[in-house]
């Protein structure tokens, strides 16, 4: 069912935006080498106990989760793309480490995502994060009153073409609001001007992720990690987006 906003509602989302954006700013400049995933889980559960947020993934086990989740990221780091379940590992030179944040402030919740290279980074490892980085901001740009689902989703597969990667469309973009996960889906490719036609008041995360090298998945021995099945490393990035009267409305922009 798709559960539309009022103008009062998609302000009252506007907290939970702004912390799940402080996370992943205060995410962002931890990560380093060295760090352990595991030290990154544990920053985002002290921010979500000081602000009395919170979290949307401890207790998740969705069908395609061998367990609830336990922990309070996802950290994917290299060939693991999406669902990386946090664990003992620091981060080396050059690791490609993408990180999703998903929380409830007062009721409401926000989702977000993005893709940083710690220490030196390789150039195919930049081109992959600027392409979902370029993806996303399309989209943003696609998601207003008039337009239909399959608009965003030809915007973000049209972006991914142009910098000759694939598009898995397993997992995608999703309705946001009192829960994380709604309807509708928003596939990372699609027809344009086909689909659920763009209303005021829906609010949708919006999350481009690509591999550089395939569009094929394996889930790891952990029951929740997400690799390409050819080894090459992947990026995401993610916006919890507002379709208003006014424009697209970004609930979890970040200052840096």
């Amino acid at each position: 069912m798709i559960d539309l906003k009022t103008p009062a509602e998609i302000e009252a989302m506007r907290p939970a935006g702004s912390f799940v954006a402080e996370v992943l700013t205060a995410l962002k400049e931890k990560a380093a080498v060295g760090v352990n995933l595991l030290e990154l889980d544990a920053l985002a559960h002290d921010m979500i106990r000081e602000r009395g947020a919170e979290s949307c993934y401890i207790d998740y086990h969705p069908s395609f989760g061998a367990s609830p989740f336990g922990y309070v990221l996802c950290t994917s780091v290299n060939d693991a793309v999406l669902h990386g379940l946090p664990h003992d590992y620091a981060l080396r030179d050059g690791d490609l480490l993408s990180v999703d944040f998903a929380a409830s402030v007062d009721g409401w919740v926000a989702d977000s995502a993005l893709s940083v290279v710690v220490g030196s980074a390789r150039p195919e490892d930049l081109k992959v994060i600027e392409a979902t980085e370029a993806a996303l901001d399309a989209a943003i740009e696609t998601a207003v009153v008039g337009n239909k689902i399959g608009d965003i989703s030809a915007r973000i597969g049209g972006v991914a073409a142009s910098y000759g990667y694939r598009v898995n469309t397993q997992f995608g973009g999703h309705g946001v609001g009192r829960t994380m996960h709604g309807d509708p889906h928003v596939p990372n490719d699609g027809r344009p001007h086909r689909g659920l036609p763009l209303r005021p008041g829906l609010v949708i995360a919006i999350e481009p992720w690509f591999m550089s090298g395939t569009d094929e998945l394996y889930t790891d021995d952990d029951g929740w990690t997400l690799r390409s099945k050819d080894g090459s490393r992947g990026a995401h990035s993610e916006h919890t987006v507002a379709v208003t009267e006014d424009g697209p409305v970004v609930l979890t922009a970040r200052n840096g």
